[in-house]
């Protein structure tokens, strides 16, 4: 395999990579599946001939999803971080994590059902939490911290006081 990138990130998956990487390509923009490689040999989380990686773009992000077996799990350690422009977005990516046997978390983080942590936040909030009133980003801060999945409609008047 030669990657495709100088740099990417490699995610490891116990001999699911190939559906990861389809529902990640599946559910956002600017993403594709660029290749599918299978082992050569046997290998201790597999035979030849298995799907070994599969690389793909993550808007915009080249990523390498590996079968390597059962020995590592993800953590939040790790994040996607994703930036939405309103509800309806902030929603529909939500929505599919959580919806596709993910797990909801709280301050707008949720796992998808590998274990991969995401979080799905509003420009807004953004805005609202780095506003140079320390009041109204403290306002809006708080806020945050009472939510799972982030309402900006909650978060804009908490901002104003």
């Amino acid at each position: 395999m030669k990657p495709t990138a100088k740099n990417s990130v490699c995610l490891w998956y116990n001999g699911d990579a190939g559906e990861a990487a389809r529902f990640y390509t599946t559910t956002f923009p600017d993403s594709s599946i660029d290749g599918v490689y299978r082992a050569p040999g046997d290998y201790p989380a597999g035979k030849q001939g298995d799907v070994i990686t599969v690389e793909f773009t993550l808007m915009g992000i080249p990523c390498i999803a590996l079968n390597g077996g059962p020995e590592f799990t993800h953590n939040e350690s790790f994040s996607f971080q994703v930036a939405t422009v309103d509800q309806e977005e902030t929603d529909r990516y939500w929505n599919a994590i959580v919806g596709n046997g993910g797990e909801a978390s709280v301050c707008g983080w949720c796992k998808d059902k590998w274990g991969v942590s995401w979080q799905i936040t509003p420009l807004a909030l953004i805005e609202a939490i780095n506003d140079p009133d320390p009041a109204a980003a403290k306002r809006a801060f708080d806020a945050m911290l009472t939510m799972q999945n982030i309402d900006i409609a909650a978060i804009e008047p908490a901002r104003r006081g």
